[in-house]
């Protein structure tokens, strides 16, 4: 299956985090199809993009979010 996940960037202790679509039996931070936005929680506003247009293509055909993705995205 499909899935619209996170997958952990950055240093140690300065995350930074990619959206990303991925088969859901590869890791974490293993490989991707497609990155489609950005998290970076330590900043003063958390700073959540994503490409709307591209996430909802994806979910049309089937793909999953992860529940964190939901959360982010209000969807």
């Amino acid at each position: 299956m499909t899935m619209i996940r996170m997958t952990r960037m950055g240093r140690k202790k300065k995350p930074f985090y990619r959206v990303v679509v991925t088969d859901s039996r590869k890791r974490r931070d293993g490989g991707w199809i497609e990155s489609i936005g950005h998290y970076n929680p330590l900043t003063e506003e958390k700073t959540f993009t994503v490409d709307q247009e591209r996430l909802n293509y994806w979910v049309s055909v089937g793909a999953q979010m992860s529940p964190t993705v939901k959360r982010l995205t209000g969807k």
